[in-house]
C-alpha cells in the first residue's frame, strides 16, 4: 500500500480529481479514505515531524491517526464476532454432514448386503435352471436312444423269430422226408429199429418249407434256360377282379415293369437296346459342322454370332451347346478325331455351294451316309444362277430331307440355317414340341418351363444327377472283358440267397481292381434272370463331388423306392433327419415291395465320414433286402471289416496276357513271345496285376507301339510300377504329340482346371475360359485324354475317368502347393462370377460358384453368392438341401437370420421389378423360399412368403390361373404341418377347383390335390374319404403315365423311335426284328396300339422270314401281338395268336420255362374272360404246375397260381375243390409275406366269400374282419403311420372294427348281407 505520505497529496489538497474515463462526465473530486495500522500510522508520523520543522502539523495528524485507529479495532471486534457466528454455524453444518454421511453409509453398506443376496440367490436360480435343461437333454436323448434301440431290438427280434421259424420248418420238413423215407422202408419188407420210435410226432401239421422268403433272391430258375438275347417280351396287363395287381410282364430286363413306371423302362432300355450310342442320352448339343471353302463366310458367321443364341436356347433347359469345326487343313491329319467326332454328334450340318473337295468326302460319307442312328442331318446349298454344282454335291443332295436351298447373301443363308438347326434341336433332339403343345392347350407357353413339378409334384428331383448315374453304369459296364468274374457271380448269387439277417456284402479290393466293372456286370445279370428283383445302385465318383454327397444319395435311393412303390408321402429334406428316418423308409417301402430288393453302392469309402453318415447299414435289414457295398481295402471303415467280404484277387497270367492282347491287337500291334513274357513277369506285383492297370499298360503299347519302336516303348512301360506312375508316361506321351508349346500349355490348362472343379468342366466352358482355343484343338486333345483313360464324359462334363488320373495331374501340375490350386480357383470363379453378372444363372454356376468359394474359405463372397435369390434357387429346387444348408453353416448364420436375409433380399429385389415378367419371376422366388423355409420346419416365417407369391400370382396373372393353385398348395401345405387342418383343407379345394378347371378333370397336377387331400384326410382319421381320393388319384396317374410317358428320358426315346424304324427298312436280319419289337413295345408301353401293331406284324413277318415258324422268337412276336389284340378286345384274333405261341413254346421250351408259363397264364385268362371256363382250367393247373418246378411248392408265386385257379373253380360253382387251394394259397402267403401284407388280406377276404356261400356265416365274419384288418394298415401305411408288416412273425396290427362275429350273429341277416356287398367279388392276384 505505501507509505503515509504517498496518501497526502504534495498540495495539502484532501481529495484528487479523477477524470471519468467511461464518458463525456464532469471531472469529480472523490475523498480517499486510508485507515492503516497503528503501528505503521505512529512510526510515520515520528519521521515526518523529524524530519520538518513546526511541531503543529505532526501534533494535528497524530490526532486524527488515533481516531483511525479507534475505529478499526472496532471494525476488528465487529469482524471477529461475525467470523465466530460464522464459525459456530458451519462447524454445526459439518456436524450434520457428518451425521449424514454416517446414516447413508450405514445404508449403503445395507443395500450392498442385499444385493450380494439377491445375486447368490439368482447364481444358485441359473445353475439350478441350466441343470433342469441339462436333465431334460439328456432324457430326451436317452429317450430318443431308447426308441431307436427299441426299434433295433424289435427288427432283430423279428428276424430273429422268422429265421428260428424258417429253421423250425426245415427242421420238420427233414423230419417229415425221414418218415416217408422209413414207411417206405417198412412197406418194402425192411425192419428198422427206431429207439425213439415213440415219442415221434404222427400229427405234426404240414407247414411251409424254409426259406420261403430267401427263394426270391434265387435266380437260378429264372436263369436255368439260354436268354434269347436282350428281347422283350411284352405281355397282357390284366386288369379286374381277376387279376388284381397283374402289370405288364416283360421277359429279360423288361420283367414285371408296369407302363406307369417309365423311370424303371428307361433304365431297362439302356440296358437291352445296344443299339443307342451315348450321343442320344448326352446333355450336350454337339453340332458337327462340314464347310468348303466356299462356304467359309457362313461358318464364320454361325459360329460367331448365331452359336451363342443356340448356347442360350440349350442352357434354359439344362444342357451344353458345343460346335465343333475342322477346316480343311485339319481334315487329314486328325482322321481318327474327326470320326469319333461324327460318332458323338447330336447334328451335323455340311455346307456346299458348287463343289465337294475330296478330302472332305470321307467325312461326308461317314456322316450322311453311314448313319446307323438316323440321327438329324442337314444340308445347307447356296445356288448360284447360271452355275450348276458338281456330281458328288448332286449326289449327297438326293439323299438328305432337311435340305436348305438358298439363293441370295451370305447372311441370308446363315440366318436360314439358324433357324433350321434351332427348330430340329428343340423339335428332334431335346423333343420339345409336345410340352409346348400342352402350354399352349393352357393359353400359356410358361406353364411348360416347369415340367418337373407336374410330374413329380413335390419332390425335388435333379435329372443331372440320375443322367450322371446312368452313364456312370453304362461305362463300368462297357468292357467286354470278364476276368473272371464266374466265381464272383456265383460268391455273390449265394450270398444274397442266404436267409436273413445278413449283414451288407463288402466287396473288397485295391484301386482299380475291377470292383465296378464287377457290380455293374453282375447287375446285368440280376436284372436279366431276376426280373422281380428291384436293384438300386448308386456309383461315387470323385471325393468332394455331388456323387459323394451321403444326403444326396440317401435322398436318391429313397425316392427310387418311392418311386417303384407309388407311395406319395411328404419326404423330409434336413440331411440329419433323412438319414435318421432311412431305415424307416427301408423297412416301410420294401415291405410295399412284392419281390426282394437290392442295395448297391460302389466306393462307398470315398464318401466323407462314411461310417457316420452311413450308419444305418450296421441296423438289421428288413427280410427282402441286400445291401452291396464296394470299398478299398485301404480306405475300408474299421468297423466294416468284420462283415462278410469278397475280396477281388490279383489278375492271373492268364487274363493279363488277354487284355493286353486285345488291345494291341484292336491296334494291329503285334508282340512277339519274348515280350509277353516280359510284361507277364513285369504284372505280378500287387501294383502292377490289377485290372486298371494291365488295361491302361495295353493302350499305352497299342498307341506308342504305332509310332515308337515296341521295345522301346516296353521299356519305359516296364519302369512304371503302379498305375499313378504309368499315367505320368501316358500323359508325357501325349505332350509329345503335341506340336507346338501353347498346345501343351493349354493341354496342362484344361486339366488342371478339370481337377479343381467341383464336378468337372464342359467343352464350352472350356471354350469360352481359353478363347484362343479351336474346337478342332479341343477334340484332339479330349479324345487323346478319352482314348487313354484320362477323361470321360458325365453330365456333359469332362471329368476324370478315375482317381489315379486324378492324383498324377496333381502331382505332375500342383506339386508347388496351395496357390497353384487357388489360380485356377480364382480362374474359374472369375468365369462364374461373370456369368451371374449377365444374368445368366444356370445348374452350373449354382453348383459350381458357392463350392468354389467355400473351398477358397472366401465366407464374405460365398455369403454374397447365396444371397443371389436365383443361384440359390437352383440349388433348391434340384434337392441340393444339405449342400445349400452346409454353406449357411459356413458363413455363420443359423436357420432364422438365414431366413430373414432372404425375405430382405427379396424385398430388395422387388423394388426393381417392372412388368408381368418380372413379376411372375418373383412370385417363383417368394414361393421357394417358402418350400425352403417349410422344409427347415420355420413355419412362422414360411408363411409371409407363400403369402406374398399367392398375392403376386393373383394379381399379376388372374385368380385362377394354375399357378395360383400352386401357391394354395404350397401354403396348404405349411398349415397342414402347423397342424392347422381346417385352413389346408379349404387352400386345397380351392386349388383342386382351379386344376380342374384349367387342366381338366384327369390331368396330373388334379392327382397331386388329390393326393394332398387324402393325406390331410388320413391325418384327421377320415380313411374312407382318403382312400376314395387316393383310388381316383391313382386311376389319373395311371392314365397320364399311359398318355404322356415323359419321365427323364423317356420324351427323347419317343423322338428316336421313328428314326429307329428306318434302321431296319430293306434289311432282314435278327437284330432288325429284335429292334422292330422292342418299338413295338414302346409304342405300347405309350398307348399307341396302331403304331405298335404295325411293328409287331413287320418284327413277326422278319423273324419267320429270317428264323422260321417255330423258332421261339417267332412265339415272342405272336405272344406280343395277342397281348395287344386282347387290350384292343379283338379276343379272337388274340386266341389264335396265343394258341400258336403257346404251341411253339412247348415244342421249342422246357417243361417250366417261364416264358412258356406267360403264355399259358395269358391264354388262361383269355379263355376267362371269353367264358371258355373249361379250356381255362387245364391251363390254370399246368401253370401251378410250373411255378412248382421254377420255385418250389411253397413260392408266392405259386400261392398266386393256386389263387388264380381256386378263383375259376368257384366261377364254376366248384366251391369244395377251391377251398383247399385258398387254405394252402393262404399259408404260403402268411409265411412268405407274413400276417398282415396285402395279399393275405385278398386271400381271406375271397374264403370269408367262400364260407359265407356254404353258410357258415360265424367264419365268413372272422375271416372278413381279418381281411378288414389288414386294408385298415395298409391304408395307414400308405400315410406313413404303421409299422412294418413284413415280418413273417404272425405279428397283427389290431384296429377297432364294427365288424365282429357277434354283431354279426346278433344283427343276423342284415349284416350278412353288408359282408356280401363288401366282398361280393372274389380277389384275385396275379
Amino acid at each position: 500500500m505505501g507509505t503515509a505520505s504517498s496518501l497526502v497529496s504534495p498540495s495539502g489538497a484532501v481529495g484528487e480529481v479523477i477524470e471519468d474515463t467511461y464518458g463525456g462526465g464532469e471531472a469529480c473530486e472523490i475523498p480517499v479514505e486510508v485507515k492503516p495500522k497503528a503501528r505503521l500510522l505512529r512510526g510515520s508520523l515520528r519521521r515526518v515531524g523529524a524530519s520538518r520543522p513546526g511541531g503543529l502539523i505532526g501534533a494535528s495528524f497524530k490526532s486524527t491517526a488515533s481516531v483511525q485507529e479507534l475505529e478499526c479495532v472496532a471494525e476488528y471486534e465487529r469482524l471477529k464476532k461475525e467470523y465466530e457466528i460464522f464459525r459456530v454455524s458451519k462447524n454445526n453444518e459439518v456436524a450434520s454432514m457428518v451425521k449424514k454421511e454416517a446414516k447413508l453409509d450405514r445404508e449403503n453398506k445395507r443395500l450392498r448386503a442385499e444385493l450380494q443376496a439377491l445375486q447368490k440367490t439368482y447364481q444358485k436360480i441359473l445353475r439350478e435352471k441350466e441343470s433342469a435343461l441339462e436333465a431334460k437333454y439328456q432324457a430326451m436323448e436317452r429317450a430318443a436312444t431308447f426308441e431307436h434301440d427299441r426299434d433295433k431290438v424289435k427288427r432283430q427280434f423279428k428276424i430273429f423269430r422268422e429265421t428260428k421259424e424258417n429253421e423250425i420248418q426245415d427242421l420238420l420238413r427233414a423230419k417229415r422226408e425221414l418218415e416217408a423215407k422209413l414207411q417206405r422202408l417198412q412197406a418194402q419188407g425192411i425192419q428198422v429199429f427206431d429207439p425213439e420210435e415213440s415219442d415221434s410226432d404222427d400229427n405234426c401239421t404240414d407247414v411251409t418249407a424254409a426259406g420261403a422268403q430267401s427263394e426270391y433272391w434265387n435266380g437260378g430258375a429264372l436263369g436255368s434256360e439260354p436268354s434269347m438275347g436282350s428281347m422283350m417280351q411284352l405281355q397282357q396287363s390284366c386288369r379286374g377282379p381277376e387279376f388284381a395287381h397283374s402289370s405288364i410282364d416283360v421277359e429279360g430286363p423288361f420283367a414285371n415293369i408296369n407302363r406307369d413306371d417309365w423311370d424303371a423302362a428307361v433304365a431297362s432300355l439302356l440296358q437291352v437296346t445296344p443299339l443307342f450310342s451315348h450321343s442320344l442320352w448326352s446333355n450336350t448339343v454337339r453340332c458337327f459342322i462340314i464347310g468348303t471353302d466356299e462356304t467359309q463366310p457362313e461358318v464364320d458367321i454361325f459360329i460367331r454370332n448365331y452359336s451363342p443364341k443356340l448356347q442360350r436356347v440349350c442352357e434354359t433347359m439344362g444342357y451344353f451347346f458345343q460346335v465343333v469345326h475342322f477346316s480343311e487343313e485339319h481334315e487329314r491329319p486328325l482322321k481318327d478325331v474327326r470320326k469319333w467326332e461324327i460318332e458323338k454328334s447330336s447334328l451335323i450340318v455340311l455346307l456346299l455351294h458348287l463343289t465337294l473337295p475330296s478330302c472332305l468326302l470321307e467325312d461326308c460319307e461317314e456322316a450322311f451316309l453311314r448313319n446307323p442312328e438316323e440321327k438329324p442331318r442337314l444340308i445347307y446349298h447356296r445356288k448360284e444362277d447360271g452355275r450348276v454344282s458338281s456330281a458328288s454335291v448332286q449326289q449327297f443332295i438326293e439323299q438328305i430331307s432337311h435340305m436348305i436351298d438358298h439363293t441370295g447373301g451370305v447372311e441370308e443363308g446363315t440366318y436360314e440355317i439358324y433357324n433350321c438347326v434351332e427348330k430340329i434341336i428343340k423339335q428332334d433332339i431335346l423333343g420339345c414340341e409336345m410340352t409346348e403343345l400342352e402350354g399352349k392347350d393352357l393359353g400359356n407357353k410358361e406353364e411348360s418351363t416347369a415340367p418337373e413339378e407336374e410330374v413329380f409334384g413335390d419332390v425335388l428331383w435333379d435329372a443331372h444327377d440320375e443322367q450322371e448315374q446312368m452313364e456312370a453304369f453304362q461305362q463300368a459296364s462297357n468292357s467286354t472283358c470278364e476276368l473272371g468274374f464266374e466265381k464272383y457271380f456265383e460268391r455273390l448269387n449265394d450270398l444274397v440267397a442266404a436267409p436273413a439277417p445278413i449283414p451288407p456284402l463288402l466287396v473288397s479290393g485295391g484301386p482299380g481292381s475291377g470292383k465296378s466293372l464287377l457290380l455293374s456286370k453282375w447287375i446285368q445279370l440280376q436284372q436279366k434272370h431276376s426280373p422281380n428283383t428291384l436293384i438300386l445302385y448308386h456309383f461315387v465318383g470323385r471325393p468332394m463331388s455331388t456323387s459323394a454327397e451321403s444326403a444326396l444319395i440317401i435322398k436318391r435311393l429313397t425316392l427310387k423306392l418311392m418311386q417303384h412303390s407309388w407311395l406319395v408321402s411328404p419326404l423330409t429334406f434336413d440331411p440329419a433327419k433323412l438319414l435318421e428316418e432311412f431305415p424307416r423308409w427301408l423297412e416301410k417301402l420294401s415291405a410295399r415291395h412284392q419281390g426282394s430288393i437290392i442295395i448297391i453302392i460302389d466306393s462307398i469309402d470315398q464318401i466323407q465320414q462314411a461310417e457316420k453318415h452311413m450308419k444305418w447299414l450296421i441296423d438289421p435289414l428288413p427280410v427282402n433286402v441286400r445291401v452291396i457295398v464296394s470299398v478299398n481295402v485301404e480306405t475300408c471303415p474299421q468297423a466294416w471289416r468284420l462283415w462278410p467280404t469278397l475280396h477281388l484277387d490279383p489278375l492271373n497270367s492268364k487274363d493279363v496276357k488277354s487284355l493286353i492282347s486285345a488291345e494291341c491287337n484292336s491296334a494291329n500291334v503285334k508282340l512277339t513271345k519274348e515280350q509277353e513274357k516280359k510284361l507277364e513277369r513285369h504284372c505280378r506285383s500287387a501294383t502292377t496285376c490289377n485290372a486298371l492297370y494291365v488295361t491302361l499298360l495295353g493302350k499305352t503299347i497299342a498307341c506308342l507301339g504305332n509310332t515308337r519302336n515296341i521295345d522301346e516303348t516296353l521299356q519305359q512301360c516296364l519302369q512304371c510300377q503302379d498305375t499313378v506312375s504309368l499315367y505320368r508316361l501316358v500323359l508325357r506321351s501325349i505332350q509329345e504329340s503335341l506340336r507346338s508349346d501353347t498346345e501343351k500349355g493349354l493341354l496342362r490348362e484344361i486339366l488342371c482346371v478339370i481337377g479343381v472343379s467341383h464336378n468337372g468342366v464342359s467343352e464350352s466352358e472350356l471354350m469360352e475360359l481359353y478363347p484362343e482355343l479351336s474346337s478342332a484343338a479341343l477334340a484332339s486333345l479330349v479324345h487323346s485324354l478319352h482314348r487313354m483313360c484320362l477323361l470321360t464324359y458325365g453330365c456333359g462334363l469332362l471329368k476324370f475317368q478315375h482317381l489315379q488320373a486324378w492324383e498324377m495331374v496333381r502331382l505332375e501340375y500342383m506339386e508347388e502347393g496351395e496357390n497353384v490350386l487357388s489360380a485356377y480357383r480364382q480362374k474359374l470363379v472369375e468365369y462364374f462370377t461373370m456369368q451371374l453378372s449377365r444374368d445368366r444363372v444356370t445348374w452350373r454356376s449354382a453348383d459350381e460358384l458357392p463350392w468354389l468359394f467355400q473351398q477358397q474359405g472366401d465366407k464374405q463372397k460365398l455369403h454374397k453368392c447365396l444371397l443371389n435369390l436365383f443361384v440359390s434357387q437352383n440349388l433348391y429346387k434340384r434337392g441340393h438341401f444339405a449342400e445349400l444348408l452346409s454353406y449357411w453353416q459356413l458363413v455363420g448364420k443359423d436357420k432364422s437370420s438365414m431366413a430373414a436375409e432372404y425375405f430382405d433380399s427379396l424385398k430388395e429385389y422387388e423394388k426393381s421389378c417392372e412388368g408381368e415378367a418380372s413379376m411372375i419371376c418373383l412370385a417363383d422366388l417368394y414361393e421357394t423360399l417358402g418350400r425352403f423355409l417349410k422344409d427347415l420346419g420355420l413355419l412362422s416365417q414360411a408363411v409371409a412368403p407363400l403369402q406374398r407369391s399367392l398375392e403376386i400370382r393373383e394379381t399379376a396373372l388372374d385368380p385362377d390361373h394354375p399357378r395360383v393353385a400352386q401357391s394354395l398348395h404350397q401354403l396348404a401345405g405349411v398349415y397342414v404341418q402347423w397342424k392347422k387342418f381346417g385352413n389346408a383343407e379349404q387352400l386345397y379345394k380351392q386349388a383342386l377347383e382351379i386344376s380342374e378347371n384349367a387342366y381338366g378333370a384327369e390331368h396330373p397336377r388334379v392327382a397331386r390335390e388329390l393326393d394332398a387331400l387324402a393325406t390331410l384326410y388320413q391325418k384327421q382319421n377320415k380313411y374312407e374319404q382318403a382312400e376314395q381320393l387316393r383310388k381316383k388319384s391313382f386311376r389319373i396317374r395311371q392314365k397320364a403315365a399311359r398318355r404322356k410317358g415323359s419321365l427323364r428320358g423317356f420324351a427323347l426315346l419317343r423322338q428316336r423311335a421313328l428314326q429307329l424304324e428306318e434302321l431296319t427298312l430293306g434289311k432282314d436280319t435278327p437284330d432288325n426284328a429284335r429292334t422292330l419289337n422292342e418299338l413295338g413295345v414302346l409304342y405300347y408301353l405309350q398307348n399307341n396300339l396302331e403304331t405298335a401293331e404295325l411293328f409287331l406284324k413287320r418284327s413277326l413277318e422278319m423273324r419267320e422270314r429270317v428264323l422260321g415258324p417255330d423258332h421261339p422268337d417267332c412265339a415272342q412276336s405272336l405272344n406280343n401281338l395277342a397281348a395287344l389284340y386282347n387290350e384292343k378286345k379283338h379276343y379272337d384274333k388274340a386266341e389264335e395268336l396265343y394258341e400258336k405261341a403257346l404251341d411253339i413254346r412247348r415244342r421249342a421250351l422246357a417243361p417250366d420255362h417261364p416264358s412258356l408259363a406267360y403264355t399259358v397264364k395269358h391264354l388262361a385268362v383269355l379263355y376267362k374272360k371269353m367264358g371258355k371256363l373249361d379250356k381255362a382250367v387245364p391251363l390254370y393247373e399246368l401253370a401251378v404246375e410250373i411255378r412248382q418246378k421254377s420255385f418250389g411248392p411253397k413260392h408266392p408265386s405259386v400261392a398266386t397260381a393256386l389263387v388264380n385257379l381256386a378263383v375259376l373253380y368257384c366261377q364254376m360253382k366248384k366251391q369244395i375243390e377251391a377251398l383247399p387251394l385258398y387254405e394252402r394259397a393262404l399259408k404260403i402267403y402268411e409265411d412268405s409275406f407274413g400276417h398282415m401284407h396285402p395279399r393275405v388280406g385278398e386271400t381271406l377276404k375271397n374264403l370269408a366269400v367262400l364260407s359265407y356261400e356254404g353258410g357258415d356265416f360265424e367264419k365268413a365274419a372272422e375271416l372278413y374282419k381279418r381281411a378288414m384288418e389288414i386294408k385298415e394298415a395298409e391304408t395307414l401305411l400308405i400315410g406313413g403311420k404303421a409299422t412294418s408288416r413284413h415280418s413273417s412273425s404272425g405279428d397283427t396290427f389290431s384296429l377297432k372294427s364294427a365288424l365282429s362275429p357277434s354283431i354279426f350273429l346278433e344283427h343276423g341277416q342284415s349284416h350278412l348281407e353288408k359282408l356280401w356287398k363288401l366282398g361280393s367279388s372274389l380277389q384275385d392276384c396275379c
